[in-house]
């Protein structure tokens, strides 16, 4: 099993959109290191869904349901999409500020490499946020 992380800025695509919608493609990654995360992900693989610019928090988790092909909203060869099902709302989102002051999470991708869309977590990243957000 591995593990993710992938933002959206709520106004484009929030958490309770993507509820309703029950499944959705992630596309519009334009970045090789976030695109080569996508390819990197498994069928069954768990995501977190974190909340960018308005917010700024993990809200939820999310599975693979099919591993990556081509990005359909566009004939460039090079980017990628996977698909998307929610499995779970936070009870208690967790913010970036308590992301930053974890002890456990201080070499998180997200407060590295702050611009990166989708990056891989390390299981003990995850487990943590999901024992923060319940």
């Amino acid at each position: 099993m591995n593990y993710f992380l992938v933002k959206s800025e709520p106004f484009k695509y929030s958490w309770e959109q993507f509820n309703k919608d029950g499944e959705t493609l992630w596309d519009g990654v334009r970045n090789y290191q976030a695109r080569n995360n996508l390819k990197a992900m498994k069928k069954g693989d768990l995501v977190l869904f974190y909340h960018s610019n308005e917010g700024k928090e993990v809200v939820g988790i999310a599975k693979v349901v099919k591993e990556f092909y081509q990005d359909p909203t566009t004939d460039d060869e090079r980017w990628v999409v996977v698909d998307l099902a929610p499995v779970e709302t936070f009870k208690n989102p967790v913010t970036l500020e308590t992301v930053k002051a974890d002890p456990l999470l201080q070499d998180i991708a997200l407060v590295k490499q702050g611009r990166l869309s989708v990056m891989p977590l390390k299981a003990e990243e995850f487990d943590r946020l999901v024992e923060l957000g319940a």
